[in-house]
């Protein structure tokens, strides 16, 4: 077979370049498409689709792992009285407190609003509501200054243990109701207490 013109030896060099700049651009689409973009984050549709994954691990190896709900606390004065950029300050401090204080095995993502979601590996129970808590009394801590404001809020947490027969929805329910009993605990007694863990 004859060598090809050098006219068509360089057309197929510029389309193999342009074809590796389109694949590129599809694998930072794709990203961008399970990334929260104010945040840097996994979103909701990443999120799920990891959880997805780690169950399917955790049905395969008989691993363990935890769903921890968070949700901020007090973000809907800071939005009504300073606006929502001081809002995105907050979520945005907020986030690089929890990414400090996690494993680089484990995963956070942005659900929406001021909903997080945290994927813990490898812990039993009482593991994971010690890391719900101290990641409570972390944001607790919390000073943001926003221009001349300093702005504290807080964090509530609710924990379901994962297991291998659990659907991606129920796990998220379950941890979605830790959550909201955890809030109402905080809210009724003005002090942080023990994580609540979502019983199946």
């Amino acid at each position: 077979m004859g060598r090809l013109p050098s006219d068509a030896e360089g057309k197929i060099r510029r389309l193999k370049a342009q074809l590796a700049a389109a694949l590129a651009q599809i694998d930072e689409l794709r990203a961008s498409a399970d990334t929260d973009f104010l945040l840097g984050i996994a979103n909701r549709r990443g999120f799920e689709r990891e959880l997805n994954r780690a169950l399917a691990y955790i049905k395969r190896y008989a691993a363990s792992g935890a769903l921890v709900m968070l949700d901020v606390d007090g973000l809907k004065p800071v939005n009504d009285t300073l606006g929502h950029a001081a809002g995105d300050a907050v979520l945005k401090a907020v986030t690089e407190a929890l990414l400090r204080h996690v494993r680089a095995s484990d995963l956070i993502g942005r659900l929406g609003g001021d909903e997080f979601a945290l994927l813990l590996w490898n812990l039993d129970e009482a593991a994971a509501r010690t890391k719900a808590d101290a990641l409570e009394a972390t944001i607790d801590r919390l000073t943001i200054q926003f221009g001349n404001d300093t702005i504290r809020v807080g964090i509530s947490a609710g924990v379901a243990m994962l297991a291998g027969d659990m659907e991606p929805a129920a796990a998220m329910e379950a941890a979605d109701r830790a959550m909201y009993a955890r809030k109402a605990l905080r809210r009724g007694q003005g002090a942080p207490s023990r994580p609540v863990a979502a019983t199946r």
